[in-house]
């Protein structure tokens, strides 16, 4: 019986020829990552343990970024904490103002993790490294502090579901829609601790930031993990991000799925995920009338420069309509410099949007985009639960940066195709 991408991985990082899906292992950790938020529990976890250094300083990255800038004092004595221990510990990696950036956007733009490797992260979208063909999941404070320590965690070996991708998208149609559309069939549950593994054709025809959106979102359908085979589109982006050696696993012909669906993606259309789950999934020609407040195009999931690019040719040339609050944040502090020197930036703010420093402020409903009872939001982020970017009784759609800045500038939910594009 032969393993699946994920499995083969997991079998060389615990020293075992061969796992099986639900085998508890030990595996040896390539990287282990915290933010501002879950950093400082970690942080404390870690220091009840005997051994009271990290395993290795190159491997462990701290990134605060979900209230950094600093919010408040609380945001800002947790970002102490976690700078301090960076520096008392010579973690090579401490990513803050100034040479911060949304951290799944982060890691792999610095070249810290490449294919074949395993992460764990305290932060549930640290799936997103499966772009690259490596195994990454979040885990608890708790876990990630005992695996900076000791370089080790353990993992009940996950089943698989394989999603075969056929096809070529059309004009406006992303990465964020291949996953809307998927969590749409198969539910926020759909994947509960299994690896979605991506395959076909079609997957020549997504770019890179296409599969780092998609793979960000396997967790919203409840996955382990999501991960994608390494190709020349892979490699290319390695080898001009990072110098670190890499492995290439594919999955064995006779490797056991639970599941096989399959997505041709030239049929697919540009989608939106209504409140209050990521399943709710619509077309965006089925949304009917659906009036907003406030359009946010960033995050981990869809903060990129080819997220920026596609928002500023559908924006370009228009005026957010009235009324509409428009907060575009680059992911990383090269993407905001790229898209600076691009001329992005400049049409965003002749638009009437405004352009923020790296953050993942307003997607868990930190700050930079809080929103009052009532109020609608279509955004970029990952999450749309009840409470999620702010007051119980407003809503948020999720879409693709197309339909997102198509949207700023009608005022209600709409695709580029309604401004004639």
């Amino acid at each position: 019986m032969g393993m699946t991408m994920t499995q083969k991985i997991l079998a060389a990082h615990a020293g075992l020829p061969y796992v099986e899906a639900g085998q508890l292992i030990e595996a040896d950790l390539d990287l282990v990552l915290a933010n501002d938020i879950t950093g400082p529990v970690a942080i404390h976890e870690a220091d009840k343990l005997d051994k009271k250094t990290v395993f290795d300083k190159d491997k462990v990255v701290f990134v605060p970024d979900h209230f950094a800038p600093n919010k408040d004092i609380k945001s800002a004595e947790h970002c102490k904490c976690v700078r301090e221990y960076a520096k008392e510990h010579n973690i090579t990696n401490y990513f803050e103002v100034g040479q911060m950036g949304i951290e799944h956007a982060l890691l792999p733009e610095k070249g810290l993790i490449v294919a074949g490797e395993t992460c764990i992260g305290a932060d549930s979208h640290t799936c997103t490294y499966g772009a690259l063909g490596a195994f990454s999941t979040g885990v608890g404070s708790t876990d990630m502090g005992c695996g900076m320590i000791t370089g080790k965690t353990w993992f009940k070996v996950p089943s698989a579901i394989k999603v075969v991708l056929t096809g070529k998208p059309s004009k406006w149609v992303s990465g964020k829609d291949v996953i809307l559309h998927l969590i749409g069939m198969i539910g926020v549950d759909g994947a509960l601790y299994r690896s979605l593994e991506f395959t076909g054709d079609g997957v020549a025809n997504l770019s890179m930031d296409d599969r780092f959106s998609i793979a960000n979102m396997a967790i919203e359908a409840g996955a382990k993990n999501g991960i994608f085979p390494v190709d020349d589109k892979t490699i290319a982006y390695m080898e001009e991000h990072s110098n670190k050696p890499y492995t290439i696993y594919e999955a064995d012909e006779d490797a056991v799925y639970d599941e096989e669906y399959t997505i041709d993606l030239s049929v697919l259309e540009p989608t939106v995920a209504f409140p209050h789950l990521p399943e709710n999934t619509k077309t965006v020609s089925e949304a009917g009338e659906v009036k907003i407040d406030q359009v946010v195009i960033g995050s981990c999931t869809n903060g990129r420069i080819e997220d920026l690019r596609t928002a500023a040719e559908v924006i370009k040339g228009h005026k957010v309509a009235d009324g509409i609050r428009v907060i575009v944040i680059p992911a990383t502090q090269a993407i905001y410099l790229q898209a600076v020197e691009e001329g992005l930036v400049k049409i965003f703010i002749e638009a009437g949007a405004i352009v923020s420093t790296p953050t993942c402020g307003p997607c868990l409903g930190g700050y930079m985009g809080i929103l009052a009872a009532g109020e609608r939001a279509v955004s970029t982020t990952n999450r749309n639960f009840v409470g999620r970017m702010g007051h119980v009784d407003s809503e948020v759609y999720l879409a693709s940066p197309a339909v997102a800045a198509a949207s700023a500038v009608t005022g209600k939910i709409s695709q580029p195709s309604e401004l004639g594009l």
